[in-house]
C-alpha cells in the first residue's frame, strides 16, 4: 500500500488539530494523500436536517459540517500541502465510521482525546475503540500538556519499537523500520525479559544498549538480559537486510518494557507497538498491557500496529 493516503480524523477539538498537523507531514513525508475525516454528530444532522426543511420543505436535508469548513481554512494557510486532498464528512458512531474508512489507508492519525473528553482522561474512548479495532496502523497524537519536544536535529527524533522477539508480528517491525527510514533517523528496539526470582540478586545494567555490529560478551550482564539480546538480534535480521541504511540500537530491560517505551517517547518522534497479545481475541477491545500502558502515558506519537489476522 505504497500509495495509500494519510487519514486524519478531527472533530475541531486542539487535539485533532495537533493530530491533523503530525498527519499532514506523515503525508508530505511519504508522498502520500491526506484525507482529512470528519464524523457528523447526531446532533449536527438533526439540526442541519431541521435548519433545511424549515426553509425550504420541497428540498432534502443537507448536513452543515462546519468543522469541515474550519479545517479547509487552517490547511489552505499550512506552508506545503500533500498533492492531493481530500475531505470526507461521515456518519455513523465514530469508531464505527473511523474503522471502515481506514481499512485501506497508510495509516489513521487522531488524538488522545476528542472535543467532548473529559479534561482528567488521558485517552479519549474513541481513540481506544479506534486503536483497538481498525484494520490499519492508528497513530495517537498526545494533547500539548503531555508532549515533550522530539530530539534535535532533522531526523526529529528516532523510532522506537517495543518488541517480543517471538511473539511480535512482521507488519509491527517492518512499519518501524519504514517509518525510521521516511525520517533517516535511528530504530531503537526495545524488549523485555523476566527478572529470575533470586532475592539477592542485583542488576547493575538494566537498560543495555548495543551496536548494530553485534553482541559483546558482557560477562557483567544477567543470562537473562544476554538471551534476550540474542533473541532480538535474531529476529531483526531480515529486516535490516530490507532496510540497511536505517541505523538500529537494541536494548533490553528487566520486566515490563511498558515504563521505557513511555520514558523514550519523551525524545522519540514516534513509539511504535503491536496491538493484541496472540493470547486475545481477534476485535477485543483489550489491546495488550504495554500497548495499553504506552497509549495512556506517552509523551509523543505511539502508532498502534495490528497484525494480519487482526485485519481479516
Amino acid at each position: 500500500m505504497s500509495n495509500a493516503p494519510v487519514i486524519a480524523a478531527v472533530d475541531g477539538s486542539e487535539h485533532s488539530l495537533r493530530a491533523l498537523e503530525w498527519a499532514r507531514t506523515e503525508a508530505l513525508r511519504h508522498g502520500t494523500g491526506l484525507v482529512v475525516a470528519h464524523v457528523l454528530p447526531d446532533s449536527a444532522q438533526l439540526y442541519a436536517a431541521r435548519r433545511s426543511s424549515l426553509a425550504d420543505p420541497s428540498q432534502p436535508a443537507e448536513y452543515a459540517d462546519p468543522v469541515g469548513e474550519d479545517v479547509q481554512a487552517i490547511l489552505a494557510r499550512a506552508a506545503e500541502l500533500p498533492a492531493d486532498v481530500r475531505y470526507e464528512s461521515l456518519e455513523g458512531s465514530v469508531p464505527e465510521a473511523l474503522r471502515m474508512t481506514g481499512e485501506n489507508s497508510r495509516m489513521l492519525v487522531m488524538g488522545s482525546r476528542g472535543r467532548g473528553g473529559f479534561a482528567a482522561l488521558l485517552l479519549g474512548s474513541n481513540s481506544r475503540a479506534v486503536a483497538s479495532t481498525a484494520a490499519c496502523p492508528v497513530v495517537v497524537v498526545p494533547h500539548a500538556a503531555r508532549s515533550a519536544e522530539a530530539g534535535a536535529g532533522p531526523s526529529g527524533g528516532r523510532v522506537v519499537l517495543g518488541l517480543h522477539a517471538a511473539e511480535t508480528a512482521d507488519d509491527v517491525v517492518a512499519f518501524a523500520f519504514a517509518e525510521a527510514a521516511a525520517r533517516g533517523t535511528t530504530v531503537q528496539v526495545v524488549s523485555a525479559y523476566a527478572i529470575p526470582p533470586a532475592p539477592t540478586m542485583a542488576v547493575d545494567n538494566p537498560f543495555q544498549v548495543i551496536p548494530p555490529e553485534g553482541l559483546a560478551d558482557d560477562g557483567d550482564a544477567v543470562p537473562a538480559e544476554r538471551e534476550m539480546l540474542r533473541s532480538q538480534t535474531e529476529r531483526l535480521e531480515p529486516f535490516r537486510a530490507r532496510w540497511p541504511q536505517v541505523p538500529v540500537e537494541q536494548a533490553a530491560v528487566p520486566g515490563d518494557a511498558a515504563e521505557r517505551l513511555v520514558t523514550a517517547s519523551r525524545s522519540a518522534a514516534l513509539v511504535v507497538v503491536g496491538r493484541h497479545h496472540p493470547r486475545r481475541s481477534v476485535g477485543s477491545l483489550m489491546i495488550g498491557s504495554v500497548a495499553h500502558a504506552v497509549l495512556h502515558h506517552a509523551h509523543g506519537p505511539v502508532a498502534v500496529v495490528p497484525t494480519l489476522s487482526d485485519g481479516a
